[in-house]
């Protein structure tokens, strides 16, 4: 597979987020606003890219039997990192993330993406993956954050763009998610099947 697929497949092909329909605890949770989830995408890129570089570095030392509980310590590790420096630098922002930024260690794309990719590939690979999928993760994350906040706030990265009293409610609340998310599913779709 060539470097520019591994880049490339997370993005839209193999999103985790609107293709493969995982990670989206978070997603549904901090999603209500695009500030929330861009951070929210800073911390799973950082610990992604992190995790599967140093998991395709050690893969040939690492024992076959113990390889899951390796991974966690390694996420863990990089998600610890993450939360303090969150905690130290934007303290409203970890606020506003709350447990969500721990709950990291547990995403499915991260130890994911060590087990089916990392875990059998060479680092810089298993870099340009872990970007990939960040990438896609971060495009469909705002973009999901950006929809409700407008919609069911009247604002983006807290700009007021229109009356509040205007808004969709239900936008930012949990169903407001799910609703974006398949709608955003059904315009990928579309322009798939343009393509074709």
């Amino acid at each position: 597979m060539s470097l520019w697929k591994n880049f490339n497949q997370g993005i839209l092909k193999e999103n985790p987020v609107l293709r493969l329909m995982i990670g989206l605890c978070p997603v549904l949770a901090v999603s209500n606003s695009a500030i929330n989830a861009l951070g929210m995408s800073a911390a799973v890129a950082f610990v992604l890219t992190c995790s599967n570089l140093v998991v395709a570095a050690i893969r040939r030392i690492v024992p076959d039997e113990i390889r899951i509980p390796i991974f966690i310590i390694i996420i863990s590790t990089f998600v610890t990192i993450s939360d303090y420096v969150m905690q130290a630098f934007t303290p409203d922002l970890y606020k506003a993330l709350g447990v969500f930024v721990p709950l990291i260690v547990v995403n499915c794309i991260i130890l994911g993406r060590a087990e089916a990719f990392a875990y059998r590939n060479p680092v810089l690979n298993s870099v340009l993956d872990g970007l990939g999928m960040s990438l896609g993760f971060t495009v469909a994350l705002v973009s999901i954050g950006v929809i409700r906040e407008v919609l069911g706030a009247g604002s983006v990265f807290g700009i007021t763009l229109f009356n509040p009293a205007a808004a969709a409610t239900i936008m930012i609340l949990p169903p407001g998610a799910f609703i974006t998310i398949g709608f955003l599913m059904a315009f990928l779709n579309k322009l798939e099947n343009k393509v074709q």
